[in-house]
């Protein structure tokens, strides 16, 4: 640290010689002298630098813009001879800003435009555009836009002219609106102005305009729509808007303005020394919202302007496609009629304004024409600018190579299958098709088997077995439908447990799956949990699957038995007329094959048919059928469109989808 500090003093009083003579050779050499490394040498004469401009700020206490312009020359050459770091001008630019007035500021400012060549090398560029940024941005801060707008428009020419078209911070990309921009105006009536009618004193045989309080109110809450037009593609903004832009624009047609006209001063009084050739119209960043001003107002050509070229702008945008606008921003057709005329009639405005309106109205015409070219280059993502190059040497160059005759398509596929291999006439589909000649051993292959193991599909639902797990059953992987229904495959294809032999139907497919898992966790290496699990809910290992299959899926049947047995101290349950009537309505088309199946003789089917109906043929059938006992028949038929169930000792035909 000591050593540094010896360092910067000994570059200090160098940088202070040399700079006073403008001699940046001896200075150089005199660092050259010092054995540092780069690195050291470039902190210590960043520092040096800062102490110097501070003296030189102290010894000119009225801040001499030409010395400092001079100070950061200097500071330039040494930074492009590899002495200082490259952002120490603009680091020096922003302290110097910092300790200066406004107008010393807008003075000092001018040699940074003046030099935004140089910030923009590539020396430059990188190391500070981000501090010319920060500098710029501190400025605009200080600045009031209302008072110093000049001086506040130079600062964002600046910026649009260093940073390149593509710099995202610059482009808003997303399309926001200024929303903290809010125009206040007077909220109640002023004393005298409710039904008071101010009219031209310069001509008494003008007609008389009422500008009351309601014209004042429409006009100035039209600023709140132009802030943030998206309000307008709601129904009730929109309705407000229409009715108070028709009011306003009704005020412009009969408040006409005519070029010899003396209008009513609302500037400053422009000194009578200066000559009329350099009297300057007065501009202003932003009107006043006085009641009393709104006459005065609409008599300046340059203020009804301003308020037609924002409907302008308005209607464009309510128009254009912007990538960002939400989909229920959309025009209804009756509003996009009301757009088209009433743009119209703004233009006819315009061309009415003197002076040289109809100058003035191409001129709009052409700056919104471009506008619509910078939203689609928006709407494109703002790809860079890139400057077209010439084609011309490189045509003639290929003009001049000797085309090889183009192959027939023929020969390409006998040499490819000369030596084993398919052309597609595509290279993807070509490679794609000779990794592996032979279809069926590439279907065979290893790498295409995505089946999971049981172990890593059933992992989780074999630790929610465990009690110790805790987990409640509606939450267990068995009772997820998709898991079951992929479990299903993946048993058929993967467990030897799946195919097992027995007549008896599966259980509920939970229960069913929660018999395979514990068999799964039985199979695969024991962890503390599995040997829990299988001490504890598995069935003892002398039990052979076929018993321990029957145990588990011959509930349904035990409870057909059930039912059997208890028929013995209950009456069955009659076969009433309804059913008999349903069934026949369902069964008329398809009865023989029922009846076929249930081994009737063909006598007995022609015994049936004697009804003049199907109906009455399966009706009469039916009845038969509900007193007939089936004798081993057990299991299920279709009849298209309907799946039926025969079940039990009894003919119970059960309707099953």
């Amino acid at each position: 640290m000591a050593m540094f500090e010896v360092l910067r003093k000994e570059y200090s009083d160098y940088l202070q010689q040399c700079f006073k003579m403008s001699d940046i050779q001896t200075f150089q050499k005199k660092c050259a002298e010092r054995y540092t490394s780069d690195s050291d040498r470039k902190a210590a004469i960043d520092q040096a630098l800062r102490d110097t401009l501070l003296v030189i700020l102290s010894e000119n206490s009225s801040s001499n813009v030409n010395l400092l312009e001079t100070y950061i020359t200097f500071c330039i050459e040494l930074c492009r001879k590899d002495l200082a770091t490259a952002s120490m001008p603009v680091m020096l630019l922003g302290d110097i800003f910092d300790s200066m007035t406004l107008d010393r500021c807008e003075q000092l400012f001018t040699f940074v435009e003046n030099n935004v060549v140089v910030w923009k090398e590539d020396l430059f560029f990188s190391a500070c555009k981000n501090n010319l940024l920060r500098m710029c941005n501190d400025l605009l801060r200080r600045l009031s836009r209302s008072q110093q707008t000049v001086f506040c428009g130079r600062i964002l020419l600046f910026l649009a002219k260093f940073f390149p078209f593509s710099e995202r911070s610059g482009l808003n990309i997303v399309s926001e609106f200024n929303l903290e921009n809010h125009t206040e105006f007077g909220s109640e009536k002023s004393e005298g102005n409710d039904l008071e009618q101010i009219t031209k004193d310069d001509d008494k045989s003008e007609v008389k305009v009422p500008i009351d309080y309601n014209l004042y109110r429409k006009f100035w809450a039209l600023q709140d729509f132009f802030r943030n037009p998206n309000q307008l593609y709601l129904k009730v903004h929109w309705k407000v808007f229409s009715t108070h832009a028709s009011s306003v624009l009704s005020a412009f047609s009969s408040f006409k303005l005519e070029e010899q006209r003396n209008y009513p001063s609302m500037s400053v009084k422009i000194d009578s020394s200066m000559e009329g050739s350099h009297k300057e119209t007065p501009y202003f960043a932003k009107y006043l919202t006085n009641q009393k001003l709104l006459e005065l107002q609409l008599s300046d050509s340059n203020f009804r302007r301003y308020v037609l070229l924002q409907f302008l702008i308005l209607f464009q945008y309510l128009n254009s496609t912007v990538k960002f606008k939400a989909e229920t921003h959309e025009l209804k057709p009756d509003q996009v009629d009301w757009v088209k005329t009433t743009t119209e009639q703004v233009y006819a405005l315009l061309t009415e304004t003197p002076p040289d309106g109809p100058i003035f109205t191409e001129t709009v015409k052409n700056i919104l024409k471009r506008e619509e070219h910078w939203n689609a280059w928006k709407n494109e993502g703002c790809p860079p600018f890139k400057r077209p190059t010439s084609d011309s040497s490189t045509d003639i160059e290929e003009l001049r190579k000797p085309k090889r005759p183009k192959r027939r398509i023929g020969d390409v596929i006998r040499d490819a299958q000369t030596v084993g291999k398919y052309h597609m006439g595509n290279p993807e589909l070509t490679k794609l098709w000779n990794l592996c000649p032979n279809n069926l051993e590439a279907c065979k292959s290893k790498e295409r088997d995505f089946l999971p193991s049981l172990e890593t599909y059933f992992e989780e639902a074999i630790m929610q077995l465990d009690p110790n797990a805790m987990v409640e059953d509606e939450y267990k992987k068995v009772n997820d439908g998709n898991f079951g229904w992929r479990a299903l495959r993946l048993l058929a294809r993967r467990s030897p447990h799946f195919f097992v032999h027995g007549n008896y139907p599966i259980n509920k497919l939970p229960e069913y799956l929660e018999t395979m898992i514990k068999k799964i966790a039985k199979d695969r290496p024991q962890t503390q949990s599995d040997i829990k699990l299988e001490t504890e809910e598995t069935p003892p290992p002398e039990v052979n699957d076929q018993e321990f299959n029957e145990d588990v899926l011959k509930q349904e049947s035990d409870q057909v038995e059930v039912e059997n047995t208890d028929t013995k101290g209950r009456k069955l349950t009659k076969v009433t007329p309804v059913m008999v009537a349903k069934l026949s309505e369902i069964l008329k088309n398809d009865w023989k094959k029922l009846a076929t199946k249930f081994g009737y003789t063909s006598e007995e089917i022609t015994f049936f048919q004697g009804k003049p109906t199907p109906y009455e043929q399966c009706k009469k059938y039916a009845r038969n059928l509900g007193g007939r006992r089936c004798r081993r028949i057990h299991g299920e038929f279709s009849i298209y469109p309907r799946r039926f169930k025969i079940h039990g000792s009894l003919c119970r035909v059960i309707e099953v989808e």
